[in-house]
């Protein structure tokens, strides 16, 4: 086991199923990722094996066949996962932020519909806010759902769907102006429908298209697609708790969990990226001895080293407040960017520790060299996040005259 990124305070529990997804990704996933990476591969051999431990549904009730943990068990599970690749990470990810969305805001039809299936691997989830050209401004959403009858029709363009291809089951937010007069504030507007779809590409129902994958830098084998919806029907029932106007404040739930997520997938990055570069500088040898004896090289593993430990802290400190209860949008931001930010920097000394070696595709660091600038992106710029985090501190330490 590494003596970077420990966690104080688990249960024995959570070390056992800790050890477990450990254990799985040095047998299953590191030895495959990058043969499966190249080739742009989905793992469906590995998502087969995440049935099988029952991570699926780790997040998910007992009472709804899931294993009832915490977010922090299950961003430590991520952690190491994104240590063997960080597109298998994404793979669960938008599958718990749905799971976590039902279970927080849907009614309960939809949580006895939906998340026994999720839990079982059955029903996949992804979610989606962004269009063409919305960025990181989720209030000028233009896709909209009209009701008509019993039913809502969705009309719009989505994009950057994590899943698009694979899952059978989409939160997409919209807008819906059904209920609230004109001159609403646009968050208020906003609804979550729950799209039930078939998987694969093309006319996945009708009304609902999936084009072809996204040809990505990195972040390969997961499918990263399009939504286009044209007449798109949806029963009323489908609405995520069945009350129109929610949307905005349920997706920003759901993407503190996510924040979380990529914290930890930066922090098992960083930490993979750390381990690659301390093995082969004590195997490279310049001028009569391994470079790893060098002080600049040591300079270089120290300061790696110190930025896993700190992302790891802050990411196992956003979780635990998540946990508890609390409102952590601070702590959830703070952990996204530092973890994001040292994750670049660690792959990046890692990289210029391989040297040239690092530029060929032979070398590991050179898939971690073009995953890690996906984490800048994901739930929100850096600065995004720091927006966040700025207005939050203002809230925290306001100035009293």
């Amino acid at each position: 086991m590494s003596r970077l990124a420990q966690t104080a305070g688990l249960t024995d529990i959570q070390q056992e199923i800790l050890s477990t997804v450990r254990d799985f990704v040095d047998k299953e996933i590191i030895p495959v990722a990058t043969e499966l990476e190249h080739r742009d591969e989905y793992p469906q051999q590995i998502v087969d094996g995440l049935k099988e431990l029952g991570l699926f549904g780790l997040m998910i009730p007992e009472e709804y066949g899931g294993l009832g943990e915490s977010l922090l068990t299950y961003a430590l599970c991520v952690e190491e996962i994104a240590r063997g690749w960080m597109s298998v990470s994404g793979i669960i990810n938008t599958h718990f932020i749905v799971a976590y969305m039902l279970k927080q805001h849907g009614t309960q039809e939809q949580k006895d519909t939906f998340l026994p299936r999720m839990a079982a691997g059955e029903v996949r989830g992804a979610f989606s806010m962004s269009e063409p050209g919305l960025g990181s401004d989720v209030s000028a959403i233009t896709s909209k759902g009209v009701k008509d009858g019993d039913e809502y029709v969705l009309n719009g363009q989505k994009m950057w769907l994590t899943n698009g291809g694979t899952s059978t089951l989409v939160a997409v937010l919209c807008r819906s102006d059904e209920g609230h007069p004109e001159g609403t504030a646009p968050h208020k507007s906003m609804t979550t429908f729950l799209v039930e779809k078939e998987p694969g590409f093309g006319e996945v129902r009708p009304g609902l298209t999936i084009p072809g994958k996204i040809d990505k830098m990195g972040y390969k084998g997961v499918d990263t697609t399009e939504l286009i919806m044209d007449g798109l029907r949806i029963p009323a029932n489908r609405v995520l708790g069945g009350v129109t106007g929610r949307g905005f404040y349920q997706m920003m739930d759901g993407v503190e969990v996510g924040r979380v997520n990529v914290a930890a997938r930066g922090c098992g990055v960083a930490q993979r990226a750390f381990e690659l570069g301390v093995s082969y500088a004590q195997q490279r040898h310049t001028f009569g001895k391994a470079i790893a004896q060098h002080q600049a090289i040591q300079f270089k593993l120290a300061e790696m080293a110190t930025k896993v430990e700190a992302a790891h802290a802050m990411m196992v400190n956003a979780a635990r407040k998540k946990d508890s209860g609390e409102r952590n949008d601070l702590e959830a931001g703070m952990a996204k960017y530092l973890a994001s930010e040292y994750c670049k920097e660690v792959v990046e000394d890692a990289f210029r520790i391989h040297g040239g070696y690092g530029f060929s595709k032979e070398y590991e660091i050179e898939r971690l060299y073009r995953e890690a600038p996906m984490l800048l992106i994901g739930e929100g710029t850096a600065e995004i996040q720091k927006m966040i985090i700025g207005r939050r501190l203002l809230e925290e330490y306001r100035f009293q005259d």
